[in-house]
C-alpha cells in the first residue's frame, strides 16, 4: 500500500496541514468537553474489548492520549492526529495531476463540511470512523489493482480496526462489497475478510460474555418515539443539507454527475447512496442522528473534489460558498469556548462551574447521579472524585449498569442528585438554568447486578396468570430478602415507560431470608393492573434500601 501514498507532499498543504493541526490543538486543549466524550474517558478508566455502547476504538484513543497530556488535550490528542491523517488520505485518492494546482481548494472543501471539521478535535466514535473509512477506502483501491497476500492482509487488519470503531462500519464494508461481487470469488478478498474477523474476534467474545448487551439495546430494546413526519424523515434530509452547509448543492451535483467509470468510483458511488437509502428507510422508524450519516463526507470529498477539477462553475461556487461555510464554522468554534459567540447554550459552556458547585458541597465523598451517564463521568473527570450513575428503571442502561463501578461507592458516605428528591440537603443550578437536588445518604448500597429472569419473550394476557420469577444475585455475598422490593415498568409500542408500579403479590417457591451469593432463588408472582391503557412490554425492577426501582428484567412482550 505504501507505494501509493504520496511521497512529497506540496510544500503548501504541508503548511494547511499544520496550521489545521495546530488551531485543532488549540481547540483541543480551551474547550470543555461535551458529555459523549466524558461518558468515553469513563470508558478507557477501565479497558475492555467492548463497552455497552460502542466497540473499543474510542476508549484506546484517549487512553492513548492521556499517554501524552492532561486534561482535555488527553482525551483528545488522538483525534487531532487522525483528523490530520484523514486529510492526508483522500488527498492520496484523487488521482488527478491537476490537484498540486487546487490545494486551496482541498482543503476549502473539506474544512468547509461541517462535521468533518468538528471531529478534527472531539473524541468520539466517529472520529476514527471516518479516518479508517478513508484509510479502508485506500487500501481498497489499491487492492483493486493489484491482488496479493501482503495487501490482503492490510486491508483485512483495516477493516477490523475500522469495525472496532463504530458498529456503522459494518455499512461501509457491506456497500463496498455490493459495489464489486465478483470479490465472492476472489481468494485474496476472502482471506482479508478471515484477517478482519479474526482481528475482531475479542470483541465476539467481549459481547458473548455479556449476554450481546450492545445488540439487545441497539436493535431491540432502545426506546424510539411514535413517527413523525417533521422530526424524522424530513429531519434526515435536513441533516443531509446540514453536514455540509452551504455547499450541499454543489456538492451533491457532484454526486449525480459522476458515473462508475471504474470499480474504485463505483464503491464511492455505493457507499454514498447506499448510507443515504438505508438510513432514508430508517427514518420511518426512527429519529435518524446526524452523526450516523457522516460517513459521506468521506467518499464525497473524493468525488466532489474529483469533480471540481473538471467542472470550473462547480469549483468557483464550492470555493466561495466553502470559504462563507469556514467563517461561520470558525466563529461557532470560537463560540464553543467563549459561550457569547455561541448562538444557544451548549454543552461546552460551564460544565467546570456546576463541578466545582457541587464538589464543595460533597467534599470528598463520592457522588451519585440519578440516570444519568452524562453528569457522572463529566464530574468525575473535572474533580477527580469518583462518581457513578444510578439507573432506574424510567431510564436505560449504559456502561455504569455491566462494569464495576458500582464497587467503588458500596458503603460509603455519598451526595445522592436527582431532580426529583422531595426530602433534600442541598440544590444547585447548571449553567442552563437546570435545578438539581442532592442529599446526602450515610451507607450507600446499591444492588444493581441482581438480574429477574421470566422465561418468557411474550405473554398473552399475562395479569390472569401466575408467573414464574427467578432472582440471580451474582454478588460474592448473601443479600437479605428484606432490603428488597420489586415492581413493574409497563412500556408502551416505542418501549417507552409509561407506569410503573409496585409488586405485592410475590412469594418465594421455598422458605428463604436471603438470596445466596451467586446463586439464583425461585419466585412466584401476579402482575399489578397498570393504570395506562393498553401496555405493550413490561420488565421488572428491584428496589434496593428504597432507592429507585432498577433495570433488572429483560423487556417483555404483551400480546
Amino acid at each position: 500500500m505504501s507505494d501509493r501514498m504520496p511521497q512529497n507532499l506540496p510544500k503548501l498543504f504541508l503548511y494547511f496541514l499544520g496550521g489545521i493541526f495546530i488551531v485543532n490543538l488549540l481547540q483541543a486543549y480551551f474547550t470543555e468537553l461535551i458529555f459523549d466524550e466524558a461518558y468515553y474517558w469513563f470508558y478507557a478508566k477501565e479497558m475492555a474489548w467492548g463497552y455497552f455502547d460502542h466497540p473499543s476504538m474510542v476508549a484506546l484513543m484517549i487512553k492513548l492520549s492521556g499517554f501524552f497530556f492532561d486534561g482535555e488535550l488527553g482525551v483528545r490528542f488522538v483525534s487531532c492526529l487522525l483528523s490530520i491523517g484523514t486529510l492526508i488520505v483522500l488527498w492520496a485518492m484523487v488521482d488527478d495531476v491537476k490537484k498540486k494546482d487546487y490545494i486551496v481548494h482541498f482543503f476549502v472543501l473539506t474544512l468547509s463540511m461541517t462535521l468533518l471539521n468538528a471531529y478534527g478535535f472531539l473524541t468520539l466514535p466517529d472520529t476514527p470512523l471516518l479516518f479508517f473509512t478513508a484509510l479502508f477506502l485506500f487500501a481498497y483501491k489499491d487492492f483493486l489493482n493489484n491482488n496479493t497476500i501482503g495487501k490482503a492482509l492490510v486491508l483485512g487488519l483495516i477493516m477490523s480496526v475500522l469495525m472496532y470503531s463504530k458498529y456503522h462500519a459494518v455499512l461501509v464494508i457491506v456497500f463496498v462489497l455490493l459495489s464489486n461481487l465478483k470479490l465472492l470469488a476472489n481468494k485474496y478478498a476472502w482471506l482479508a475478510v478471515i484477517v478482519a474477523l479474526l482481528g475482531y474476534l475479542p470483541h465476539f467474545i467481549w459481547l458473548y460474555d455479556n449476554d450481546f448487551v450492545s445488540l439487545k439495546y441497539h436493535l431491540f430494546d432502545r426506546p424510539n418515539a411514535a413517527y413523525d413526519f417533521n422530526k424524522y424523515t424530513l429531519g434526515f434530509f435536513l441533516n443531509l443539507v446540514a453536514i455540509f452547509g452551504l455547499t450541499f448543492p454543489w456538492i451533491y451535483k457532484s454526486l449525480f454527475k459522476t458515473k462508475a467509470h471504474d470499480l474504485f468510483t463505483k464503491a464511492l458511488l455505493y457507499l454514498t447512496y447506499g448510507f443515504i437509502l438505508f438510513f432514508f428507510i430508517s427514518s420511518f422508524n426512527r429519529r435518524v442522528q446526524t452523526q450516523w450519516i457522516i460517513v459521506i463526507s468521506i467518499p464525497l470529498a473524493i468525488l466532489t473534489f474529483d469533480y471540481m477539477l473538471k467542472d470550473e462553475k462547480t469549483r468557483k461556487w464550492i470555493l466561495r460558498m466553502g470559504v462563507v461555510n469556514i467563517i461561520v464554522i470558525a466563529i461557532l468554534r470560537i463560540g464553543l469556548i467563549y459561550k457569547p459567540l455561541f448562538p444557544i447554550y451548549y454543552e461546552t459552556h460551564g460544565n467546570k462551574d456546576w463541578v466545582q458547585k457541587v464538589e464543595a458541597i460533597a467534599g470528598n465523598n463520592p457522588v451519585i447521579f440519578e440516570n444519568s451517564y452524562r453528569f457522572a463521568p463529566m464530574y468525575e473527570f473535572y474533580s477527580g472524585n469518583p462518581s457513578y450513575s444510578l439507573n432506574n428503571m424510567n431510564y436505560r442502561k449504559n456502561q455504569y449498569s455491566i462494569d464495576s463501578s458500582e464497587f467503588r461507592v458500596q458503603h460509603k458516605k455519598v451526595l445522592y442528585i436527582s431532580q426529583y428528591i422531595p426530602e433534600r440537603d442541598i440544590s444547585y443550578k447548571r449553567t442552563n438554568g437546570e435545578v438539581f437536588y442532592g442529599k446526602f445518604i450515610d451507607n450507600f448500597e446499591s444492588l444493581r447486578k441482581l438480574k429477574c429472569i421470566v422465561d418468557e419473550k411474550a405473554l398473552v394476557d399475562p395479569f390472569k396468570k401466575t408467573l414464574n420469577l427467578k432472582v440471580y444475585n451474582p454478588y460474592s455475598i448473601d443479600i437479605a430478602l428484606d432490603k428488597l422490593k420489586f415492581g413493574v415498568a409497563y412500556l408502551n409500542a416505542h418501549k417507552e415507560v409509561r407506569d410503573t408500579q409496585p409488586i405485592n403479590e410475590l412469594k418465594p417457591e421455598q422458605k428463604i431470608l436471603v438470596l445466596k451469593a451467586n446463586d439464583t432463588a425461585n419466585f412466584t408472582f401476579r402482575l399489578p393492573r397498570p393504570e395506562m391503557d393498553n401496555p405493550r412490554y413490561f420488565r421488572l425492577g428491584i428496589s434496593e434500601n428504597d432507592l429507585p426501582f432498577g433495570l433488572n428484567g429483560a423487556n417483555i412482550k404483551i400480546e
